[in-house]
């Protein structure tokens, strides 16, 4: 008599997920792991490469200072940790999409790949667009209005959190064009839908831009005019893939 039982055969393919899963788990914190400790040695210079929008728009006598005894040295730390993940973001996402391909029919993974592909590029170039472009411009502009006899000395974990979360605003706000597509895809709205709402999406824009972004008007704008763009981006891209998909089928 055959031991296997409709409950054991069931409890087999679980167990592979499972597996394979923590396999998957294992191999994206090994990678996590090997980049921080290629970033270690260098936190220190990290640090400075990040501080050098605002200590370039300081004014004379301004600087970043420690407040609390250890900040010198889990700061940088902390730094080259969040460097890390943002440096193996493909390798992490890669290890994702390995577990969850095999589920997926043909063409899911067609329209699946280039998202995935354009959410990481897009999350780059938003972190990458708040660096070059929104913290000199924000900084700028706050030493501008700064009241007389006012030394900005910031503190070097206040600053990195700063721009931690500008980071994150910006490289999450590039990925509208992906969100719209999705939206698309799943069939919860239409480009011409989009399209219509566009004036509503627009003061949605410049509230979300308003609420995420420090309180100045000159890195609102920054947000949300970009925002406003790939907002049309988005609609373009939906249509496109629409069309194809319509092909394919």
């Amino acid at each position: 008599m055959d031991p296997a039982t409709p409950e054991t055969e069931a409890e087999s393919p679980l167990m592979e997920h499972l597996l394979e899963l923590r396999s998957r788990i294992m191999r994206a914190l090994a990678g996590l792991a090997l980049v921080l400790v290629a970033l270690l040695p260098f936190a220190n210079r990290l640090y400075a490469w990040l501080a050098a929008p605002l200590l370039e728009k300081l004014p004379e006598g301004g600087q970043l200072i420690a407040v609390e005894v250890a900040s010198p040295f889990f700061t940088p730390l902390k730094l080259a940790f969040f460097a890390a993940i943002l440096g193996s973001a493909p390798w992490l996402l890669y290890q994702a999409w390995a577990f969850v391909a095999p589920g997926l029919y043909q063409r899911e993974k067609r329209l699946a790949m280039p998202l995935l592909a354009s959410a990481v590029v897009l999350f780059y170039t938003g972190c990458a667009f708040a660096f070059f472009i929104v913290l000199p411009s924000v900084f700028g502009f706050l030493t501008a209005i700064k009241p007389e006899g006012v030394a900005m000395m910031t503190d070097i974990n206040a600053y990195l959190d700063f721009v931690l979360v500008i980071f994150l605003a910006f490289g999450a706000s590039f990925e509208l064009p992906v969100a719209l597509v999705i939206l698309v895809l799943l069939g919860w709205v239409t480009p011409d839908q989009l399209r219509a709402g566009r004036g509503y999406a627009i003061v949605g824009i410049f509230v979300l831009a308003a609420v995420i972004t420090p309180p100045d008007v000159v890195s609102q704008l920054l947000l949300a005019v970009p925002m406003c763009l790939l907002y049309e981006a988005g609609i373009l891209a939906a249509r496109l893939l629409g069309r194809r998909g319509e092909d394919d089928a």
